[in-house]
């Protein structure tokens, strides 16, 4: 370690780096050897590419360099090359009506979801809505969610269709999906979004690290009221892109046109997740950062900074608004009021019940119970593995630092106002979490709820049965959303 720059030193010390060599040999066998490396230089910092040679698989691990050639970061991906391959491979034995084959690379998850039968099922439904597989027209690599996803656009007889193949650690097949044509078309604004009445500028939040972040401003004089917006869970970019739909870009763009800032930046888990081992350094360090930003930014208001969190940002916000001196107020978006280990099953519960017959659901319920009771444990200890349904693991200790965490004991202490915001369509945050905050804020001054029956977690308008697949349709915040969000920080005293 003495070869890192003090910031990495800290987020990532030796035990934390054995341990991530040790899930790198984990996944791909023995350490053999490297096979190639090459340099290139990016904002000021050099960064080498050295392509690792395990004994089944490849890694790229990206070191970072600073000015004094100490190392300033360190991450890990697949070969781009060798998983665009794979996933090339794939359709290539679905279209040939290999399915055994086509399935032998799947995580476990993925083959009992998709055993032989189903995936021919799954693949005959596709060639009979858009026709027989023609060739794939060009692929992309990128990091999304916490994996690396190829996305195949391919051609088939009547249309083209996107092939969304995430890869996990041990570069098997995480994820199949088959989605629009146009699902990789560019962002576009929403109708309420007056680009007229806006700039931005790009911002960095905090040192420890140095999160990119945008800042969002009103023409005018101002100074101007500004929401900072803290993300649900996962890896998130700056926007909070889900899919083709943008949740912190559509409420920026949104707030701004009304004469409200905001400012949004990536999180932690995603630019630097090295060093993230409990919810301070994944979630209330970089909202802290961001808070104090906007409280020493010329053009905004100080006396009226917000905290906007959405799911796991609206679980924390309140926690983040008893933490940080200066917060005007809160806006709990589809903010959870119980713990993970409960949504998580209830979730998982919801997509047992529209399926009752599936094993691999089945099995993600069992292993939710069995998440809960070890996340509940009363000897859980910081540096036991905590296996989260559905793939992945955490140390104890992530789950010690929210043990305790009472969201509506703290939000219900608070003195700011807080606007809880509900979608009526939400299968992940639902009505236990919205009661819970009825209960905890009711006769309180100041503590406003809404409710839209039409809108999913993402606060996107939709119709039918409520699913994951509907994420991979773009759409836009609803406008009322926006608007009612405006009006709250606009009625926060101003200068």
């Amino acid at each position: 370690m003495s070869g890192c720059d003090a910031a990495l030193a800290a987020a990532l010390p030796a035990p934390a780096m054995a341990d991530l060599w040790r899930t790198l040999e984990e996944a791909g066998g023995p350490f053999q050897g490297i096979d190639a490396a090459e340099t290139s230089v990016d904002g000021g910092y050099r960064i080498v590419r050295v392509t690792v040679r395990f004994a089944h698989l490849r890694k790229v691990l990206r070191v970072v360099l600073s000015e004094d050639d100490r190392v300033a970061g360190l991450f890990h991906g697949p070969v781009p090359r060798e998983v665009e391959e794979l996933a090339r491979a794939l359709v290539d034995k679905l279209a040939r009506g290999d399915y055994a084959t086509a399935g032998s690379g799947f995580d476990p998850i993925v083959r009992a979801a998709l055993p032989p039968d189903k995936l021919a099922a799954v693949w005959k439904q596709v060639v009979k809505r858009v026709g027989p597989f023609t060739e794939v027209k060009s692929a992309q690599v990128v990091p999304a969610g916490g994996v690396w996803t190829v996305l195949l656009v391919c051609r088939f007889g009547t249309g083209e269709l996107l092939v969304k193949v995430a890869f996990d650690l041990r570069d098997q097949v995480a994820g199949l999906f088959f989605l629009p044509g146009d699902s990789l078309a560019p962002w576009k604004p929403p109708a309420y979004a007056q680009l007229d009445r806006f700039t931005e500028r790009d911002v960095t939040v905090g040192t420890s690290p140095a999160l990119p972040g945008t800042l969002t401003l009103p023409r005018g004089p101002g100074p101007f009221p500004v929401v900072v917006l803290v993300h649900g869970s996962g890896p998130n970019d700056a926007d909070e892109s889900i899919g083709p739909s943008k949740v912190f870009k559509d409420l920026a763009w949104g707030l701004a046109s009304r004469g409200v800032a905001a400012l949004r930046y990536v999180k932690r888990s995603r630019h630097a997740p090295m060093g993230v081992v409990t919810v301070k350094e994944e979630v209330l360090d970089g909202a802290a950062a961001a808070i104090d930003l906007a409280r020493h930014t010329p053009e905004l208001d100080p006396r009226r900074v917000v905290v906007a969190g959405h799911s796991q940002g609206g679980y924390l916000a309140p926690r983040i608004a008893a933490e940080n001196a200066g917060v005007a107020g809160i806006v709990l978006l589809a903010g959870p009021s119980r713990p993970l280990e409960d949504s998580m099953l209830d979730q998982f519960t919801y997509f047992l019940q529209q399926d009752p017959g599936d094993a691999a659901k089945k099995r993600l319920v069992d292993a939710a119970r069995a998440f809960k009771l070890r996340v509940e444990d009363p000897a859980l200890k910081p540096d036991d593995p905590v296996e989260i349904p559905g793939g992945g693991v955490l140390d104890g200790r992530y789950f010690l630092s929210l043990r305790g965490y009472q969201p509506t004991e703290v939000a219900a202490r608070l003195s700011v106002p807080i606007l809880v915001l509900q979608g009526g369509r939400d299968y992940q945050v639902t009505a236990p979490d919205l009661e819970g905050w009825k209960r905890a804020l009711r006769g309180r001054p100041g503590a406003e709820i809404k409710q839209y029956p039409a809108v999913n977690h993402l606060f996107i308008a939709g119709t039918g049965k409520p699913g994951p697949a509907e994420y991979e349709t773009p759409g836009h915040v609803d406008a009322q959303v926006i608007d009612d969000v405006a009006a709250f920080v606009g009625r926060l005293a101003g200068p």
